[in-house]
């Protein structure tokens, strides 16, 4: 997609460069000129289109609200393995390794105290230590540990009846057990 408009907005510079002038003149050392400063122009316009992708470059949104967010989602799904850990089960643990990943990167995207990104880090690399030992109880200790630490919370069940969890398609408690909307 990029490229194809790279192409057309090449394509159309060159062409615009080339278009006969309206009034016709005699020929002099000027024309000489102007097809240069032409070819100049082309020569600009390119490497502005070609510039302007690095332009628009983000890095990622970076709000309390972003964080909120990757707190809610992340955190909950950590939260739910309560009982995997409980009972010892690595291969649930195991699954839900992204959501680790993504609440330590989202919680924490660039905080001032990178101490805090770094231990849940430090904590995370405990917890599958633990698994690829086997080790029910490293795990569970390390588990409870991050929980602590991150000061993560179950989500509240809200049905239908009793209220409504979220707003919008854009909330993001939409698809959580928080999430409901109260339906007449």
């Amino acid at each position: 997609m990029k490229l194809s408009l790279i192409i057309s907005l090449i394509t159309v510079t060159t062409a615009a460069a080339f278009v006969p002038a309206a009034e016709m003149r005699a020929t002099s050392s000027l024309e000489a000129v102007d097809r240069r400063n032409a070819f100049g122009k082309m020569i600009a316009t390119t490497a502005a289109i070609v510039a302007a992708p690095s332009i628009a470059s983000a890095d990622g949104a970076v709000s309390s609200s972003s964080m909120i967010k990757a707190k809610v989602i992340y955190g909950g799904r950590v939260f739910a393995l309560k009982e995997a850990v409980a009972a010892g089960d690595f291969g649930a643990v195991a699954k839900e390794k992204n959501a680790f990943i993504l609440y330590n990167s989202g919680a924490y995207p660039r905080v001032k105290d990178k101490s805090k990104k770094a231990e849940s880090i430090e904590n995370t690399n405990a917890i599958f230590a633990a698994i690829r030992s086997k080790d029910k109880g490293a795990l569970k200790n390390a588990y409870e540990k991050y929980i602590a630490d991150n000061k993560i919370t179950g989500l509240p069940d809200v049905d239908g009846d009793s209220g409504q969890g979220y707003g919008s398609e854009f909330g993001y408690t939409r698809l959580t057990k928080a999430g409901a909307i109260y339906v007449r």
